[in-house]
Protein backbone atom coordinates (compact mmCIF):
# COMPACT_ATOMS: atom_id res chain seq x y z
CA UNK A 1 0.00 0.00 0.00
CA UNK A 2 1.05 3.62 -0.51
CA UNK A 3 1.69 5.69 2.63
CA UNK A 4 3.26 8.96 3.75
CA UNK A 5 5.65 8.10 6.58
CA UNK A 6 7.24 10.21 9.32
CA UNK A 7 10.68 8.83 10.19
CA UNK A 8 11.73 11.33 12.83
CA UNK A 9 11.33 14.83 14.24
CA UNK A 10 12.01 17.42 11.56
CA UNK A 11 11.88 21.18 10.98
CA UNK A 12 9.89 22.48 8.02
CA UNK A 13 12.48 25.25 7.71
CA UNK A 14 15.26 22.74 7.16
CA UNK A 15 13.17 20.02 5.52
CA UNK A 16 10.05 21.12 3.61
CA UNK A 17 9.15 17.46 2.90
CA UNK A 18 9.29 15.69 6.28
CA UNK A 19 6.97 12.85 5.17
CA UNK A 20 8.36 10.20 2.82
CA UNK A 21 6.22 8.37 0.25
CA UNK A 22 6.66 4.61 0.73
CA UNK A 23 5.18 1.31 -0.42
CA UNK A 24 4.35 -0.80 2.67
CA UNK A 25 2.62 -4.14 3.34
CA UNK A 26 -1.13 -3.92 3.83
CA UNK A 27 -1.92 -4.30 7.56
CA UNK A 28 -3.88 -7.31 8.84
CA UNK A 29 -6.68 -6.81 11.41
CA UNK A 30 -6.30 -8.63 14.71
CA UNK A 31 -9.03 -9.77 17.06
CA UNK A 32 -11.61 -7.06 17.56
CA UNK A 33 -10.16 -4.98 14.73
CA UNK A 34 -11.33 -3.93 11.29
CA UNK A 35 -9.30 -3.12 8.18
CA UNK A 36 -10.23 0.14 6.46
CA UNK A 37 -9.50 1.14 2.88
CA UNK A 38 -8.92 4.84 3.52
CA UNK A 39 -10.77 7.21 1.19
CA UNK A 40 -9.97 10.55 2.82
CA UNK A 41 -7.97 11.86 5.77
CA UNK A 42 -8.09 15.34 7.26
CA UNK A 43 -4.92 17.36 7.85
CA UNK A 44 -4.57 18.72 11.41
CA UNK A 45 -2.24 21.03 13.35
CA UNK A 46 -1.50 18.02 15.56
CA UNK A 47 0.46 16.50 12.68
CA UNK A 48 2.64 19.63 12.66
CA UNK A 49 3.24 19.18 16.39
CA UNK A 50 4.26 15.56 15.83
CA UNK A 51 6.58 16.42 12.96
CA UNK A 52 8.27 19.38 14.65
CA UNK A 53 8.70 17.66 18.02
CA UNK A 54 6.21 19.52 20.21
CA UNK A 55 4.13 16.34 20.60
CA UNK A 56 6.40 13.66 19.13
CA UNK A 57 5.31 10.05 18.54
CA UNK A 58 6.82 7.57 21.01
CA UNK A 59 8.48 5.63 18.17
CA UNK A 60 9.38 5.99 14.50
CA UNK A 61 8.57 5.38 11.73
CA UNK A 62 4.86 6.18 12.00
CA UNK A 63 2.06 7.04 9.58
CA UNK A 64 0.26 10.24 10.74
CA UNK A 65 -3.42 11.11 10.32
CA UNK A 66 -6.39 10.91 12.68
CA UNK A 67 -9.36 12.26 10.69
CA UNK A 68 -10.03 9.14 8.67
CA UNK A 69 -12.95 8.04 6.51
CA UNK A 70 -12.96 4.78 4.58
CA UNK A 71 -14.61 1.46 3.78
CA UNK A 72 -14.28 -1.77 5.78
CA UNK A 73 -12.51 -4.39 3.64
CA UNK A 74 -11.71 -7.04 6.27
CA UNK A 75 -12.96 -8.03 9.74
CA UNK A 76 -11.04 -9.61 12.57
CA UNK A 77 -12.81 -11.93 15.01
CA UNK A 78 -15.32 -10.42 17.45
CA UNK A 79 -16.13 -7.25 15.51
CA UNK A 80 -19.91 -7.42 15.87
CA UNK A 81 -21.96 -4.53 14.54
CA UNK A 82 -20.00 -3.95 11.34
CA UNK A 83 -20.04 -5.58 7.91
CA UNK A 84 -17.76 -5.58 4.90
CA UNK A 85 -18.38 -2.47 2.82
CA UNK A 86 -19.55 -0.30 5.72
CA UNK A 87 -18.25 3.27 5.61
CA UNK A 88 -16.69 4.33 8.90
CA UNK A 89 -14.61 7.09 10.42
CA UNK A 90 -11.73 7.07 12.91
CA UNK A 91 -10.74 9.92 15.23
CA UNK A 92 -7.87 10.68 17.59
CA UNK A 93 -8.76 7.98 20.13
CA UNK A 94 -7.57 4.66 18.70
CA UNK A 95 -7.90 2.69 21.96
CA UNK A 96 -8.51 3.28 25.68
CA UNK A 97 -8.40 0.92 28.64
CA UNK A 98 -12.15 0.93 29.33
CA UNK A 99 -11.59 0.32 33.06
CA UNK A 100 -10.36 3.59 34.61
CA UNK A 101 -12.66 6.23 36.10
CA UNK A 102 -12.40 8.41 32.98
CA UNK A 103 -13.31 5.56 30.63
CA UNK A 104 -16.23 4.45 32.78
CA UNK A 105 -17.51 8.04 32.71
CA UNK A 106 -17.35 8.11 28.91
CA UNK A 107 -14.28 10.35 28.82
CA UNK A 108 -11.70 8.09 27.15
CA UNK A 109 -9.85 11.22 26.11
CA UNK A 110 -8.72 11.52 29.76
CA UNK A 111 -7.58 7.88 30.04
CA UNK A 112 -3.90 7.80 31.01
CA UNK A 113 -3.35 4.71 28.84
CA UNK A 114 -5.12 5.79 25.66
CA UNK A 115 -3.43 5.37 22.29
CA UNK A 116 -3.72 8.05 19.63
CA UNK A 117 -4.36 7.40 15.95
CA UNK A 118 -1.45 8.56 13.81
CA UNK A 119 0.86 9.04 16.80
CA UNK A 120 0.98 5.88 18.94
CA UNK A 121 -0.25 3.69 16.04
CA UNK A 122 -0.31 4.14 12.28
CA UNK A 123 -3.00 6.47 10.99
CA UNK A 124 -4.75 7.57 7.84
CA UNK A 125 -2.04 9.04 5.60
CA UNK A 126 -2.12 5.65 3.86
CA UNK A 127 -4.30 3.47 1.66
CA UNK A 128 -5.16 1.09 4.52
CA UNK A 129 -5.22 1.12 8.32
CA UNK A 130 -6.60 -0.99 11.17
CA UNK A 131 -8.57 0.14 14.22
CA UNK A 132 -10.48 -1.58 17.03
CA UNK A 133 -14.09 -1.86 15.90
CA UNK A 134 -15.24 -0.23 19.15
CA UNK A 135 -13.45 2.96 18.11
CA UNK A 136 -14.85 3.20 14.57
CA UNK A 137 -17.87 5.35 13.81
CA UNK A 138 -20.55 4.86 11.11
CA UNK A 139 -20.59 7.82 8.71
CA UNK A 140 -23.98 9.27 7.67
CA UNK A 141 -24.72 8.80 3.97
CA UNK A 142 -25.44 12.54 3.61
CA UNK A 143 -21.73 13.38 3.56
CA UNK A 144 -18.99 12.72 1.05
CA UNK A 145 -15.72 11.21 2.26
CA UNK A 146 -13.96 14.57 2.05
CA UNK A 147 -16.76 16.34 3.93
CA UNK A 148 -16.84 13.72 6.69
CA UNK A 149 -13.05 13.57 7.29
CA UNK A 150 -12.73 16.88 9.23
CA UNK A 151 -15.76 15.88 11.30
CA UNK A 152 -13.64 13.23 13.03
CA UNK A 153 -11.49 15.82 14.82
CA UNK A 154 -12.16 19.45 13.90
CA UNK A 155 -15.93 18.98 14.05
CA UNK A 156 -16.05 16.73 17.10
CA UNK A 157 -13.62 18.80 19.14
CA UNK A 158 -15.54 21.91 18.14
CA UNK A 159 -18.69 20.24 19.46
CA UNK A 160 -16.96 19.28 22.74
CA UNK A 161 -15.66 22.84 23.09
CA UNK A 162 -19.12 24.28 22.51
CA UNK A 163 -20.63 21.89 25.04
CA UNK A 164 -18.00 22.83 27.64
CA UNK A 165 -18.57 26.53 26.93
CA UNK A 166 -22.09 26.23 28.34
CA UNK A 167 -23.51 28.69 25.81
CA UNK A 168 -27.25 29.45 25.94
CA UNK A 169 -29.38 30.77 23.11
CA UNK A 170 -29.31 34.56 22.98
CA UNK A 171 -25.82 34.82 24.45
CA UNK A 172 -22.61 36.06 22.80
CA UNK A 173 -19.90 33.62 21.72
CA UNK A 174 -16.36 34.58 20.76
CA UNK A 175 -14.11 32.47 18.51
CA UNK A 176 -10.39 33.19 18.63
CA UNK A 177 -8.72 31.81 15.51
CA UNK A 178 -10.77 30.74 12.54
CA UNK A 179 -9.59 27.47 11.04
CA UNK A 180 -11.13 24.04 10.48
CA UNK A 181 -12.70 23.67 13.92
CA UNK A 182 -13.90 27.25 14.46
CA UNK A 183 -15.66 27.53 11.11
CA UNK A 184 -17.67 24.41 11.98
CA UNK A 185 -18.50 25.79 15.44
CA UNK A 186 -19.91 28.93 13.86
CA UNK A 187 -22.17 26.83 11.64
CA UNK A 188 -23.28 24.72 14.63
CA UNK A 189 -24.11 27.82 16.67
CA UNK A 190 -26.27 29.29 13.91
CA UNK A 191 -28.32 26.08 13.86
CA UNK A 192 -28.44 25.17 17.54
CA UNK A 193 -28.61 28.67 19.03
CA UNK A 194 -30.36 30.84 16.40
CA UNK A 195 -30.50 33.91 18.64
CA UNK A 196 -26.85 33.77 19.74
CA UNK A 197 -24.32 36.16 18.21
CA UNK A 198 -20.83 35.08 17.19
CA UNK A 199 -17.80 37.37 17.30
CA UNK A 200 -14.60 36.23 15.58
CA UNK A 201 -11.02 37.27 16.36
CA UNK A 202 -8.58 36.28 13.58
CA UNK A 203 -5.09 37.30 12.57
CA UNK A 204 -5.75 38.23 8.93
CA UNK A 205 -8.51 39.85 6.91
CA UNK A 206 -9.01 36.78 4.72
CA UNK A 207 -10.06 34.71 7.76
CA UNK A 208 -12.21 37.57 9.07
CA UNK A 209 -13.98 37.94 5.72
CA UNK A 210 -14.64 34.19 5.66
CA UNK A 211 -16.15 34.42 9.16
CA UNK A 212 -18.45 37.25 8.14
CA UNK A 213 -19.49 35.26 5.08
CA UNK A 214 -20.54 32.40 7.38
CA UNK A 215 -22.57 34.65 9.68
CA UNK A 216 -20.29 36.27 12.28
CA UNK A 217 -21.83 39.54 13.47
CA UNK A 218 -18.41 41.12 14.11
CA UNK A 219 -14.79 40.32 13.31
CA UNK A 220 -11.56 41.87 14.42
CA UNK A 221 -7.90 41.30 15.20
CA UNK A 222 -6.87 39.50 18.38
CA UNK A 223 -6.17 42.73 20.28
CA UNK A 224 -9.38 44.51 19.21
CA UNK A 225 -12.28 44.86 21.65
CA UNK A 226 -15.68 43.65 20.44
CA UNK A 227 -18.66 46.00 20.77
CA UNK A 228 -20.23 43.76 23.47
CA UNK A 229 -18.93 41.58 26.28
CA UNK A 230 -18.95 37.84 25.54
CA UNK A 231 -20.54 35.09 27.63
CA UNK A 232 -18.15 32.43 26.30
CA UNK A 233 -15.05 32.33 24.11
CA UNK A 234 -13.46 29.33 22.40
CA UNK A 235 -9.74 29.79 21.69
CA UNK A 236 -8.17 27.56 19.00
CA UNK A 237 -4.77 29.23 18.73
CA UNK A 238 -1.32 27.96 19.87
CA UNK A 239 -0.40 31.32 21.45
CA UNK A 240 -0.79 32.91 24.90
CA UNK A 241 -1.69 36.44 23.80
CA UNK A 242 -5.21 35.46 22.63
CA UNK A 243 -5.87 33.88 26.04
CA UNK A 244 -5.06 37.10 27.88
CA UNK A 245 -7.06 39.19 25.41
CA UNK A 246 -10.04 36.81 25.58
CA UNK A 247 -10.24 37.05 29.37
CA UNK A 248 -10.48 40.81 29.01
CA UNK A 249 -13.48 40.45 26.70
CA UNK A 250 -15.47 38.03 28.89
CA UNK A 251 -18.63 39.14 30.65
CA UNK A 252 -18.91 38.49 34.42
CA UNK A 253 -19.29 34.74 34.97
CA UNK A 254 -18.05 34.07 31.42
CA UNK A 255 -16.03 31.03 30.41
CA UNK A 256 -12.94 30.73 28.22
CA UNK A 257 -12.53 27.29 26.63
CA UNK A 258 -9.03 26.61 25.29
CA UNK A 259 -9.21 24.16 22.41
CA UNK A 260 -5.48 23.57 21.84
CA UNK A 261 -3.00 20.88 22.80
CA UNK A 262 -0.14 23.33 23.39
CA UNK A 263 0.76 26.96 23.87
CA UNK A 264 3.99 28.42 22.48
CA UNK A 265 6.87 29.22 24.79
CA UNK A 266 7.89 32.27 22.76
CA UNK A 267 5.03 34.46 24.00
CA UNK A 268 4.71 33.07 27.52
CA UNK A 269 5.64 36.53 28.83
CA UNK A 270 2.12 37.60 27.77
CA UNK A 271 0.92 35.93 30.97
CA UNK A 272 2.71 38.64 32.94
CA UNK A 273 0.03 41.00 31.66
CA UNK A 274 -2.66 39.21 33.65
CA UNK A 275 -4.38 41.71 35.89
CA UNK A 276 -6.71 40.05 38.38
CA UNK A 277 -9.46 42.73 38.37
CA UNK A 278 -9.42 43.04 34.57
CA UNK A 279 -8.92 39.45 33.46
CA UNK A 280 -10.10 37.06 36.19
CA UNK A 281 -12.35 38.75 38.70
CA UNK A 282 -16.17 38.40 38.73
CA UNK A 283 -16.15 34.60 38.55
CA UNK A 284 -14.65 34.17 35.11
CA UNK A 285 -13.61 30.60 34.26
CA UNK A 286 -10.93 28.90 32.16
CA UNK A 287 -11.51 25.38 30.83
CA UNK A 288 -9.17 23.33 28.64
CA UNK A 289 -10.23 20.74 26.07
CA UNK A 290 -8.29 17.45 25.88
CA UNK A 291 -9.18 16.05 22.47
CA UNK A 292 -12.44 14.09 22.10
CA UNK A 293 -14.18 10.98 23.40
CA UNK A 294 -16.25 8.58 21.28
CA UNK A 295 -19.51 10.14 22.43
CA UNK A 296 -18.34 13.54 21.11
CA UNK A 297 -17.81 12.11 17.63
CA UNK A 298 -21.13 10.27 17.60
CA UNK A 299 -23.14 13.19 19.00
CA UNK A 300 -21.51 15.53 16.52
CA UNK A 301 -22.19 13.24 13.55
CA UNK A 302 -25.87 13.16 14.51
CA UNK A 303 -25.98 16.95 14.78
CA UNK A 304 -24.08 17.39 11.51
CA UNK A 305 -26.58 15.16 9.69
CA UNK A 306 -29.50 17.01 11.28
CA UNK A 307 -28.34 20.47 10.15
CA UNK A 308 -26.94 19.24 7.59
CA UNK A 309 -23.48 20.69 8.16
CA UNK A 310 -21.26 21.29 5.13
CA UNK A 311 -17.61 22.03 5.85
CA UNK A 312 -15.47 24.12 3.55
CA UNK A 313 -12.81 21.71 2.25
CA UNK A 314 -9.55 22.01 0.30
CA UNK A 315 -8.50 18.64 -1.20
CA UNK A 316 -5.00 17.34 -1.96
CA UNK A 317 -3.79 13.98 -3.29
CA UNK A 318 -2.02 11.78 -0.71
CA UNK A 319 1.34 12.41 -2.37
CA UNK A 320 0.97 16.14 -1.66
CA UNK A 321 0.60 15.74 2.10
CA UNK A 322 3.77 17.76 2.67
CA UNK A 323 2.35 20.68 0.68
CA UNK A 324 -0.94 20.55 2.60
CA UNK A 325 0.94 20.58 5.92
CA UNK A 326 3.21 23.43 4.81
CA UNK A 327 0.23 25.56 3.80
CA UNK A 328 -1.48 24.78 7.12
CA UNK A 329 1.68 25.85 8.94
CA UNK A 330 1.83 29.08 6.90
CA UNK A 331 -1.78 29.92 7.77
CA UNK A 332 -3.12 29.38 4.25
CA UNK A 333 -6.45 28.13 5.53
CA UNK A 334 -10.02 28.31 4.36
CA UNK A 335 -11.98 25.68 6.24
CA UNK A 336 -10.36 22.23 6.43
CA UNK A 337 -7.63 20.50 4.44
CA UNK A 338 -8.23 16.90 3.37
CA UNK A 339 -6.07 14.29 1.63
CA UNK A 340 -7.76 12.21 -1.08
CA UNK A 341 -6.46 8.69 -0.68
CA UNK A 342 -8.45 6.87 -3.36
Amino acid sequence: MKAMVLKGVSSFTENPSPLAAEELPEPVPGEGEILIAVRACGVCHTELDEIEGRAPPPAFPVIPGHQVVGEITALGENTGGFSLGDRVGVGWIHWACGACDACRAGDENLCESFRATGRDVNGGYAEFMTVPAAFAHPIPAAFSDAEAAPFMCAGAIGWRSLRLAGLRDGQNLGLTGFGASAHLVLKMVRHKYPHAKTFVFARNERERAFARQLGAVWTGAIQEAPPEKLHAIIDTTPAWKPVVEALRHLAPGGRLVINAIRKEERDRTELLRLDYPVHLWLEKEIKSVANVARRDIREFLELAAEIPLRPEVEEYPLTEANRALAELREGKIRGAKVLRIA
